[in-house]
């Protein structure tokens, strides 16, 4: 009878831990919603300002005309035909300054940047490209040469604080609306009267407002970029990698240099302009929090079964070593403590941050497990003792969270540093007696007659 008691006692305890599991499983699930309603508040502050910025160019757009006969029904019309030729900057040169501000939506931000950038260089001149043969310049019996000009793509234009001007050779030119380079790409234009003829240095300035991003399309032959920000955890991401950073709690400095012979710039570029691929290699860089709160809530649930089973091996170690029984209904309190636990983390974590929030949240249930253990197994010092136990399973738990690259390497030396001390506890244990165990039993016997019986006087 014993022994299925003790069988039965261990299915049920498999069984809660399984059970602990739903909420825990809800706790994740409101841990996504909560992700969703951060993205939404990004994107409202986003559709008010402005988003993550592209920029590509200068870029030296030469239009043509062409005229061709077509014939139709039997008649003959003119058609007029736009071509239009692209032309890249020999040099590119990039210097940006980064003032970073977080923006808040209730309990949400996003960083909002306000970014001053220089951009110098050197284009093509007319008396350099007479000598490429590839395409005509001047105007023909079929082409007719139109206003050069200079566009400038941005992903999101609104993010433009104040009309640039261009500075070409000695000419200064104030940039228009619209990059005028396909509907699909918007941005600025500079109209010129014609190509620069000998000298082709430019030089403009741009305040640009984005927001968690910043990408520039290295464009020139020869591309640097040299940016400097407020920022203390940016994240360097995108085709080429910084030549040199430099990193402190103050910001940020990094620096970028490729060439045509590294990214293929120019094919690339004529190849997205005629339809095809659109991928063009990028400079960027990320303002994002270093540290994504909801995915550290997501990863410690997953813990939740290894942290909920240690500690009903512990109470189940207690059974047997020191005798005393441990009601299921109780084990089912302290999981119950110990599932919550992760809810008051991902409440807490949208207010203080991860850290303090976690250290918050294992505080309240260290103790209101320790006050409740103190009362279930028998005194103070045994609640106590539970308690800086399950403080040490918060502070590994933490370690594991914290430390993403050796994370699987502390979970197995954890589970097996477990093991190994349930093994050496119970090394000496007679499984056979502790299945066999009972209750001391009364022993019966027959009534005895009573000496005051009158039957028997």
């Amino acid at each position: 009878m014993v022994k299925q008691i003790f069988t039965h006692k261990i299915f049920l305890l498999l069984l809660l831990s399984l059970l602990l599991m739903i909420p825990v499983q809800s706790i994740m699930e409101l841990n996504r919603e909560r992700q969703a309603y951060r993205s939404q508040a990004i994107h409202s502050i986003m559709a008010s300002s402005s988003g993550p910025q592209r920029l590509m160019g200068p870029i030296l757009v030469q239009p043509y005309t062409r005229s061709v006969t077509v014939e139709q029904e039997g008649k003959r019309f003119v058609r007029q035909e736009q071509l239009y030729r692209y032309l890249l900057p020999e040099q590119l040169d990039i210097k940006a300054n980064m003032e970073v501000t977080p923006r808040k939506l209730g309990i949400y931000q996003a960083q909002v940047y306000q970014t001053r950038l220089t951009l110098s260089g050197r284009l093509p001149t007319r008396q350099s490209l007479l000598n490429d043969a590839t395409s005509p310049l001047d105007e023909t019996t079929e082409l007719v040469a139109g206003k050069p000009y200079l566009s400038l793509v941005l992903s999101d234009a609104r993010g433009i604080n104040s009309v640039p001007e261009l500075q070409l050779g000695t000419q200064r030119i104030p940039f228009a609306p619209g990059a005028r380079l396909g509907d699909a790409l918007a941005g600025i234009h500079a109209p010129l009267d014609s190509l620069p003829q000998q000298d082709g240095t430019f030089h403009l300035e741009l305040n640009l407002q984005g927001m968690n991003t910043l990408d520039i399309v290295p464009l020139g032959k020869e591309s640097t970029l040299l940016l400097a920000g407020n920022w203390p955890h940016p994240n360097f991401i995108g085709d080429f990698l910084p030549s040199s950073r430099t990193l402190s709690p103050q910001g940020f400095e990094a620096n970028w240099q490729t060439s045509w012979f590294a990214s293929d710039m120019e094919t690339r570029f004529n190849r997205m302009m005629n339809g095809g691929d659109s991928h063009l290699s990028t400079f960027s860089v990320s303002l994002v929090q270093p540290v994504d709160h909801y995915q550290l809530n997501e990863r410690a649930a997953k813990y939740a079964l290894l942290f909920i089973g240690l500690t009903f091996i512990s109470f189940f170690m207690f059974e047997l070593l020191k005798g005393l029984r441990v009601h299921p209904i109780q084990y089912a309190l302290v999981g119950m403590g110990l599932a919550i636990f992760y809810l008051v983390l991902l409440a807490l974590t949208e207010h203080l941050g991860f850290g303090w929030a976690y250290l918050v949240a294992a505080l309240a249930s260290v103790l209101l497990n320790g006050f409740y253990l103190s009362h279930v197994l028998g005194g103070p010092k045994q609640g106590i003792g539970f308690a800086a136990l399950l403080g040490l399973v918060y502070a590994i738990l933490y370690s594991l969270l914290q430390a993403e690259e050796i994370a699987l390497l502390l979970g197995a030396v954890l589970l097996f540093a477990t093991l190994a001390l349930i093994m050496m506890l119970t090394r000496k244990l007679d499984w056979y007696q502790v299945m066999d165990y009972s209750a001391p039993t009364t022993t019966w016997a027959a009534p005895q007659p009573s000496t005051s019986d009158p039957s028997h006087q």
